[in-house]
């Protein structure tokens, strides 16, 4: 298996705080049988190319994923790191190119957590006319998508794919997101889901609760429509 999306590079953004847990996430990470992690660090958000003390995050992420991969090697641990970035959907297209995962057009990009804006469609479509494929992170937590589910959907005709966070399917950010992610599933919205893993533990625990849910969505022979509740009646 590949892990898209997860923050397992050290001490650059709210990701491990030194390489030590990096290996021990990897660790985990192998045991559950993934043998691919795309290093998914935040960019051009408020903070963390400041926290990283560097003037270039392009070379700091490449140092630190050879170093990673150096260390897993040294360790046995059959994982190999690829280059990415969760990347703020604000960003120039053109200054993204640099943060696609493994140099392909791939690119993860997050909006802001409180909403997103009225221009949203215009963003995606400058991405992908700039030879760009954009990953929308984790909508099913947005405010804008959990009222109106129909925006991503918008999204999604512009050339975007989804990715929805397995946390979110188990319910550890609450019903709203829940339900907002089954809702985008049974819509047949999502591409891509992920661990979004921070510490090693965390996407472990997260990976074997999912495992479980799926095993029962896949045993029911039938699935009834349920449509997705607001805000306030989850």
């Amino acid at each position: 298996m590949i892990d898209l999306h997860c923050h397992i590079l050290p001490d650059i953004d709210d990701g491990p705080s030194d390489i030590s847990e990096s290996i021990e996430m990897a660790r985990v990470a192998a045991a559950d049988g993934i043998k691919t992690i795309v290093a998914a660090p935040h960019i051009d958000h408020p903070g963390w190319p400041e926290a990283v003390g560097k003037a270039d995050l392009f070379e700091v992420i490449d140092e630190k994923v050879d170093l990673l991969n150096r260390c897993l090697n040294k360790e046995k641990i059959p994982v190999d790191i690829l280059r990415g970035g969760e990347v703020s959907a604000f960003l120039p297209p053109d200054s993204c190119q640099r943060f696609t995962i493994n140099h392909t057009s791939y690119l993860i990009v997050e909006f802001l957590h409180s909403h997103f804006p009225v221009n949203a469609s215009e963003i995606i479509f400058n991405m992908t006319v700039s030879g760009l494929r954009p990953i929308i992170s984790h909508p099913e937590r947005n405010p804008s998508v959990i009222q109106n589910p129909e925006r991503l959907h918008t999204l999604v005709q512009s050339g975007a794919l989804v990715q929805i966070t397995a946390a979110s399917l188990t319910g550890e950010f609450g019903r709203d997101a829940q339900a907002c992610a089954l809702h985008l599933l049974r819509q047949r919205m999502v591409s891509l889901w992920c661990r979004t893993a921070m510490e090693p533990m965390a996407g472990h625990r997260c990976f074997l609760r999912l495992l479980k849910l799926l095993k029962s969505i896949l045993e029911r022979k039938r699935q009834p429509h349920c449509s997705l509740p607001t805000r306030r009646q989850c």
